[in-house]
């Protein structure tokens, strides 16, 4: 795989208002729900959700790898909106590899604006596709109706469901025998219901619910693909790449926090912060490599022990901020230290957790071992 050298988005030259607005905003969207409504439309009119979009479906053009680079510059200032961006984009790209073209001409302009929201409901199914957890979703044909299906079931986890109006991924067990599949979801069809949000301690503006499905009816209009198994192993290079893109910016966060300090903290810190600094480039360019190339379809292994490297960079880095931060980061209003602490928390957790990609990684060389016996 050849490496690509990876080059940061410029937020605050790209979208100067959006910048200062996460910049002022950011303790509020970690904190509350209050501006859990803005988040999606300020993304959507800084044109930041166009990009790794095709031009003949409203966007700026580019690859998957650019829309990670935008994901990361908003990381740095906000990991509860960039969770937000992941989700509407990773929708967004399930439509784009999706052979419904009309429902992706359909939907697709109001996503890329941020008018519509889109979310990612199929992280239950890339459990499933890794033998995680079963499906939690059931589809039943409807009797004496040609492609239409009667869809039930919750998923006690989904971010950017927005009040205002969301169109979710979500898996179902077809209960005929024939393949799983995946449905984009309005949310005004009969029988969705949206909970109140999940009462987080971080991350509080990302519109973070439950979906519950009971006796929804759709048809093919709304199939995003027949065969689920088929789609995932395709979209999910995709779907971890934008959400490591999280992990990179909030690291580069930290890491930056770190070279300001003060002489005598830069001295006793700089070498760690230096290796860590390596490590994350050089895993930001496995990334990178792997998504261009297309490799993390056949080797998902290889996806996973990059997404498990950054988190434990996120992790490190955070703590060698807050030891370079001092009491004074301990302080409230004193530029987001506690805060990036408890956003490095929960980059372990976002699924695939790390907990679950160890395992996999251990079932894959134990596979390995036995095949090589």
């Amino acid at each position: 795989m050849t490496a690509r050298t990876p080059v940061p988005f410029a937020l605050d030259a790209a979208a100067p208002t959006l910048a200062a607005w996460l910049d002022a905003h950011a303790e509020t969207i970690d904190t509350t729900q209050d501006l859990a409504a803005d988040i999606l439309p300020r993304l959507g009119a800084a044109d930041l959700l166009r990009i790794g979009v095709p031009a003949q479906y409203g966007g700026a053009g580019g690859s998957t790898v650019d829309a990670i680079e935008a994901i990361a510059a908003v990381a740095r200032r906000s990991l509860a909106a960039a969770f937000v961006f992941w989700g509407q984009r990773a929708f967004i790209e399930y439509l784009l590899q999706s052979p419904n073209g009309a429902l992706r001409e359909r939907w697709l302009p109001a996503l890329v604006a941020g008018e519509r929201a889109g979310a990612t409901g199929l992280s239950n199914a890339m459990k499933y596709l890794s033998n995680i957890e079963p499906l939690q979703m059931s589809a039943t044909p409807v009797e004496g109706a040609a492609a239409r299906w009667t869809l039930n079931g919750q998923l006690p986890w989904i971010t950017n469901l927005r009040r205002e109006g969301f169109i979710v991924a979500a898996a179902f067990d077809n209960a005929d025998g024939r393949a799983p599949s995946i449905f984009a979801v309005p949310h005004d069809a009969n029988g969705v219901s949206r909970s109140d949000d999940l009462d987080l301690i971080a991350l509080r503006s990302s519109n973070t619910a439950a979906l519950r499905l009971d006796g929804t009816v759709l048809d093919a209009d709304w199939l995003i693909a027949a065969d689920a198994a088929a789609f995932l192993a395709h979209a999910r290079p995709a779907f971890l790449g934008l959400q490591c893109g999280m992990s990179i910016g909030l690291a580069r966060r930290a890491l930056e926090a770190v070279a300001a300090s003060s002489p005598p903290v830069r001295a006793a810190t700089g070498d760690e912060a230096a290796g860590l600094a390596r490590e994350l480039d050089a895993l930001t360019q496995r990334l990178y490599a792997g998504i261009d190339s297309g490799a993390f379809v056949s080797a998902p292994a290889s996806q996973f022990g990059v997404r498990i490297g950054l988190a434990s960079v996120v992790g490190a880095a955070s703590q060698l901020e807050v030891q370079a931060a001092g009491g004074r980061g301990y302080l409230r209003g004193t530029g987001g230290v506690a805060r990036r602490a408890r956003e490095a928390a929960f980059v372990p957790i976002v699924t695939p957790s790390i907990v679950q990609l160890k395992n996999q990684l251990a079932q894959h060389s134990s596979s390995r071992q036995t095949n090589a016996a």
